[in-house]
């Protein structure tokens, strides 16, 4: 005959969480978050409107500085990009991608060319259009042509030309705050 009966095993006692658990765990929880924002993403403080309507002045955004650092992902047109100003690399723009590597980008009266057809800008309403032109420009290897949303209160490639790819370190990706406006941006 079979033995059916079944054993049980009293929980072995744990230590207690005392004041050295919360303070490791403490530790911990602030290396993730420091590390998280140093390789990942970064909060940063949108200022001025030339992204509107995506993007309005002192909005808090999430950028992603670790896909285009690693070639986890690469720079797409519309993309939103976050980098150093090539005329004064202490300051930071936001703009969206609008000519890669090996494009030809024309503005006339305010329509974007790409490669000598129009592009659709279904982000740039009608009241943020202007009717500037700018001359058709080929965009060089490892540079890139940025506009911002807000056509007629955007400083962008029109004006200064290229972006240098080692310029660019981020890609926003998510708002914050406003807590009204939270969620991904596209």
């Amino acid at each position: 005959m079979q033995d059916t009966s079944v054993e049980t095993v009293a929980p072995t006692p744990q230590p207690s969480n005392g004041p050295g658990f919360f303070l490791r765990d403490l530790v911990l929880s602030v290396l993730i978050a420091v590390a998280i924002i140093l390789f990942l993403y970064q909060p940063v403080k949108v200022e001025g409107t030339s992204m509107m309507p995506a993007l309005s002045d002192q909005e808090r955004i999430f950028i992603n500085k670790f896909t285009y650092r690693f070639g986890f992902e690469d720079i797409q047109h519309g993309d939103m990009v976050v980098f150093l100003y090539p005329g004064d690399t202490s300051k930071s723009y936001i703009k969206r991608v609008i000519g890669l590597p090996g494009d030809w980008v024309e503005v006339i009266e305010g329509t974007v060319l790409l490669n000598g057809k129009m592009i659709e800008e279904n982000y740039v309403p009608a009241e943020f259009q202007d009717r500037i032109s700018a001359p058709k420009l080929h965009v060089g290897e490892g540079q890139y042509y940025v506009m911002g949303d807000h056509r007629s209160a955007s400083n962008d490639s029109r004006s200064w030309g290229t972006v240098p790819r080692e310029y660019i370190y981020g890609k926003a990706v998510f708002v914050y705050w406003p807590l009204g406006k939270l969620g991904v941006l596209h």
